[in-house]
């Protein structure tokens, strides 16, 4: 009989360590170590972790449905993205009359397409209580309809990616106009403060590296604690075989439900995150590509190992910021080719191939018994 699950690995307490060590190492190397040091790190490689951070965010959201529930989902970027949007609106709000037109209330894209008065969808978000509210409700309440009537329906295996996709995409096409009042194909962007810092400042970005960090590491545990759980092994039961699981009498669509909600909003946070970092949030990132692409971050860290998502999601990028540097009309080959190679010869992903590999290490071979003699 098997032993309960640990709460957290061998992987999972060094993965923790990690970002531990990150979120405090870093803030120092950046902001204690003089400029003309070895050791400093340049305020652009500050921003550059913090983004990978949170893509690993988003990889570890994903990998909690589709590594441990079976729900491949290729609209995961859509979350992001409204997580994104939300805390834009908030960092739009805090411009004030610094903005091109000085309008105490208007965001200047506003003012330049004539509208007169603030959007409803925009009240609230002067306060960052209520930005951060939304940053949790806007995808999971948009991941709940969608899972309702979804899983209801029973749709599944790639009819379910399709949809999926689709709903990203119609997202896209809605964001784009103008009449939305999101900015349009420009989006939100010259921010100015965040809580009343400067978003520009190197203490700010210091901390918002910080924040990534943690905010990952409590992504991970709230996602361990879930698969850990019986919870979470009605959601394994399911990813395995569903058609069983309902026969013996559990509401499977309620376990998905619940999951796809939960991942949406860890989503949301990981797209909050991002955008104070990068400076920026438009319709682009909508784009079905970018949710194909976090499947591949999953795909080449590990399938259902949690700790492997983020580390395809770090992988992945820097290798992508190396290639749009080097070779930018490559990058896209190079990521076709790196998600078949990952197919074809490492289908449980880095983490998951070394897992099984130092299984068989570790595995005794037979004794070999004495051959009983003639006399004998």
């Amino acid at each position: 009989m098997q032993g309960k699950t640990p709460f957290l690995d061998t992987k999972g307490r060094v993965f923790l360590g990690i970002l531990a060590a990150a979120a405090v190492l870093t803030p120092l190397l950046f902001l204690a170590t003089p400029a003309g040091s070895s050791l400093h790190m340049p305020a652009y490689l500050v921003a550059l972790l913090g983004k990978y951070l949170c893509f690993a965010l988003l990889a570890v959201a994903l990998d909690l449905v589709w590594g441990y529930c079976g729900i491949l989902s290729l609209g995961h970027g859509a979350f992001f993205s409204l997580g994104g949007y939300a805390m834009g609106m908030y960092l739009m709000r805090q411009i004030g009359t610094r903005g091109v037109y000085a309008n105490p209330v208007l965001p200047d894209f506003m003012v330049f397409l004539n509208w007169k008065e603030l959007p409803i969808t925009w009240w609230g978000f002067n306060s960052f209580s209520y930005a951060m509210m939304m940053v949790l409700l806007v995808p999971g309440v948009l991941a709940f309809c969608f899972g309702w009537f979804a899983f209801r329906s029973r749709v599944t295996g790639v009819y379910l990616s399709i949809i999926t996709q689709a709903m990203t995409y119609a997202l896209l096409l809605s964001f784009f106009r103008n009449d939305m009042g999101f900015g349009g194909n420009n989006g939100l962007t010259d921010f100015k403060d965040i809580l009343g810092f400067n978003v520009q400042a190197d203490g700010t970005r210091a901390a918002l590296f910080s924040i990534s960090a943690i905010a990952l590491g409590l992504g991970y545990l709230i996602a361990r604690a879930v698969v850990t759980s019986k919870f979470g092994k009605v959601l394994i039961a399911i990813r395995d075989a569903e058609s069983r699981t309902r026969f013996i009498g559990y509401r499977v669509e309620t376990y998905k439900v619940a999951v796809f909600t939960l991942s949406a909003m860890m989503a949301g946070v990981a797209g909050a995150l991002y955008v104070p970092q990068v400076g920026i949030i438009n319709p682009s990132e909508f784009a079905p590509a970018n949710s194909i692409e976090a499947v591949i971050w999953v795909a080449v860290g590990g399938r259902g190992t949690l700790v492997g998502a983020a580390l395809g999601a770090v992988l992945v990028n820097f290798a992508r910021t190396w290639f749009t540097g080097a070779l930018p009309e490559l990058w896209l080959f190079a990521l076709g080719l790196l998600f078949i190679l990952v197919t074809l010869f490492l289908p449980k992903g880095i983490l998951g191939t070394a897992a099984e590999l130092t299984a068989r290490l570790r595995r005794k071979p037979p004794e070999d018994k004495p051959q009983p003699t003639a006399a004998e």
